[in-house]
Parts: C-alpha cells; structure tokens; sequence
C-alpha cells in the first residue's frame, strides 16, 4: 500500500513538473508574439536603422560642436538678407512712397511685378541696386557716431534686461544725438536711392558724404528753394527713429522670450539640454517679427519723412506706373503736418502706403532665405552627424532620449521595453 502512495506522489510531481514546462514554453511562445507586434510603436527595427541609432546617440556631443559652428552660418546669412538681399525692395518702396502723382499705390506685390519686369528690360539688372553703397555707408557712419559718443560720455551704447532706468535714460539720449547727427546723410543716400539711373549722373561712392555735409553744416542751406534746411527735418526724423527704436526693443524682447520660453518648456518635458542653434532661430525670429511689426506700424510715417527728406532735391525717379518713363518730384511742403494733410486731401489715407507691397516682397524673401538656410543647416548636420532622417528622430522621440541620458542607447532602451511586455505577457497568461 505504501508503494502504491508513493508511484501517486511520483506521477503527481511528473505531472506538475511537465505542467511547469508546458507554461514556461507557452509564455516564450507568447513574449515572441508579443514582441512582433506591428502597432503604432513598433518595438523592433532593421539591423540598418539600429546601427544608425546607434550612431546617433553616441555622436550627440560631436553633433552639439558642429551645430555651434552652423549658427554662425544662420546669422551670417540673415545679416546678408537683410543689408543686402532686401536692397531692391526698399528702392520700389521709396520710389512709391516719395511719388505724390503716381496713379497706382502698390498696396500688394501683383501691381508692382509688371514694373519690375519693364524696369530691368529698360535699365538692366543693376537698376534696382542702386544706393546700395551709400545705404551701408550711413550704416557704418551711425555705428561709428554711435561709438564715439559712447566713449565721450560713457553712455551705453546697448541695454538690456539689467540696465537701470538711469543708463536706460543715457541710451536713449545717445540714440537721439547720434539719429539727429546722420539725418543730413540718411537724406542724401534716400536720393541715391530713389533717383532714376538713365535720368541722372551715377553719384560717387563718397558723394553722400559731400552732400550730407552741406545740409548738416548750413542749417539755412538753401537760402531759396523748396528744400527744407536741416533742422526742420531733425526733429520729426528723431522723434520718429528713437520711437521706432524703443518700440523695435519691445517688440524683440516680448517676441524671443516667448518663443525661448516656448523652447525651455519643450527642454523641460523631454529633460534634455538646451541647443544653441534652437536658441539661435529664437533670437532671428524675434528680430524678424520685431522689425515686420515696426515697419508695418510705422510705415505712413518714413512715407511722410521720405517726401520731407526728397523736396527741393530736383530728383527724377522712375515712374513705377509703367516701368519705361520717368518724372520729376515736385512737392511744397511746410512740414510734416502739412505733409500729412496733402497727402490725405490729394491722395487719400491710403496715400500713405504707397508701395507696401514691395516691404511684402521684402519680408517674404527674407524669410523664404532663412527658412532655406535652416533646412540646408539640417541636412548639413544630418550628413556629418549620421543623425537619422527626421521622421526617424520624430518617430521613436530621440532627442528626448539623448537628452535623459547620453549613456543609454536606443536599442537598450528597446530591450527594456521587450522586457515590460514579456512581464505583461506572463500576468495576462496565469
């Protein structure tokens, strides 16, 4: 009898033994299932693209190092845009805006590309780049004014978040000197600018200088004439450069710290640094929106200056109605109020936006430059970095990852995820 018990026990523990291996093999069976599930986040890759991820992760600081010699690259090519690309639309904006008889106002681009076309067929290529180096001398010559005041009376040249209202007060003192000081000069390249090649002789490189001279040092120059002599242009050309200013530095500052904070937010979730060239496309954006909102807001106002600036001048501009004659700019303005009057009385409010669509030109290429700078910095970076295509970056979140941890690679990250499943597997079978 006692044998008899013992062969039961015997077959009872053969049974659970053989029980134990059947729920071993059926959760192998299952974790393997579970592991070549094709859902919306896929656990596994092709050997090509795991090494690829590999290759990404551990090349995160060589890809940081690379991508700081690239925001050079971006700011370069946004200072050359904006000095130089955006020249010929800043000359179809001044002409329109300095001709009070023109019949069309050029309030979008449409209008303005025939002109364009009439324009270089009659003139050549170069028409629309005239003034060019007198715009960039009185640029240089406001830096210069700018930096020789500060040194004469310690003024700050630049503010920012910290300066106090004191220094703030001297920076806005010197803005105001130095705007008043470069008036004369500013006038004399707005004819440059303006004037018609084939109507007139081609000015000097350091014509502006001769000519900003005589209406800076001669305050009744001229004695007749309808040119207003240089202080009558002084005051409303300060008044209207400092508060394009100040209102420039708002709008810049309220503009970079939204979208850097917009950024920190998105560094926060995915716990990962910060990178410069992110920083850097803040910084550019910013200043963009900062200088579209003030020349948008500001724009009836420089139509006005420009008219004071031009009167008496005798200059003959291309008429942007057609694209082949020319006119001469004959006004009699008392001043600015004046100005405005006429202006409303003759021409309507809309007068005072004569050639906005050439600042829409002007922006529109200014970002489409920026934006194909940044997606070249891209496939630049992607190229040397071994970084994988951004649907890759996008899809699996790497920069979160290489942000948590620089150490810990994508396919670890993978295996940890196998072994949740194979934990899930084994709860949902007992």
């Amino acid at each position: 009898m006692f044998v008899a018990k013992q062969g039961q026990l015997e077959d009872q523990m053969q049974r659970k033994k053989q029980s134990i291996v059947d729920n071993i093999n059926a959760d192998q069976d299952a974790t393997t299932k579970i592991r070549y599930i094709n859902s919306e986040l896929e656990l596994t890759l092709p050997l090509k693209e795991q090494k690829d991820l590999d290759k990404y992760m551990n090349n995160q600081e060589d890809d940081t190092s690379l991508r700081k010699y690239l925001v050079f690259g971006v700011q370069w090519i946004s200072l050359v845009t904006e000095n130089l690309l955006s020249h010929p639309f800043i000359v179809l904006r001044r002409q329109c805006q300095v001709y009070n008889a023109s019949k069309r106002f050029h309030l979008h681009p449409f209008t303005l590309l025939p002109s364009i076309v009439h324009l270089h067929r009659r003139q050549g290529l170069t028409t629309l780049w005239k003034g060019l180096g007198s715009c960039l001398l009185v640029r240089g010559l406001s830096l210069a004014v700018d930096d020789a005041i500060s040194k004469l009376t310690s003024w700050p040249k630049d503010v920012n978040s910290q300066t106090t209202l004191k220094r703030f007060g001297q920076h806005v003192l010197l803005k105001c000197i130095s705007i008043g000081l470069v008036v004369p000069f500013h006038a004399a390249s707005l004819v440059e600018t303006v004037q018609s090649d084939i109507a007139s002789e081609k000015p000097g490189l350091f014509d502006v200088f001769r000519e900003g001279s005589l209406r800076l040092f001669f305050w009744s120059y001229p004695q007749r004439g309808r040119m207003l002599p240089a202080w009558a242009l002084i005051g409303p050309s300060a008044s209207l450069g400092v508060t394009k200013y100040l209102f420039n530095l708002v709008i810049r500052g309220v503009a970079s710290r939204i979208m850097l904070r917009r950024q920190s937010l998105v560094q926060e979730n995915c716990d990962s640094h910060a990178d410069t060239l992110e920083q850097r496309n803040s910084e550019i954006y910013g200043n963009l929106i900062a200088t579209l909102t003030t020349e948008l807001i500001f724009f009836p106002f420089e139509t006005i200056l420009h008219r004071l600036q031009l009167q008496g001048t005798r200059t003959i501009i291309d008429n942007l109605d057609n694209g082949y004659a020319v006119v001469p700019i004959l006004t009699n303005y008392q001043g600015a109020v004046d100005c405005y009057r006429t202006t409303i009385i003759s021409e309507g409010f809309a007068g005072l936006y004569k050639g906005f669509g050439a600042m829409i030109l002007q922006f529109s290429v200014h970002i489409a430059v920026i934006k194909m700078a940044q997606w070249i910095v891209t496939k630049i970076t992607e190229v040397i970095s071994n970084r994988p295509p951004p649907c890759i970056v996008q899809y699996y979140n790497l920069d979160c990852v290489a942000g948590k941890s620089s150490s810990t690679t994508i396919s670890s990250s993978i295996s940890s995820t196998e072994l949740d499943m194979h934990s899930v597997g084994q709860n949902s079978l007992k």
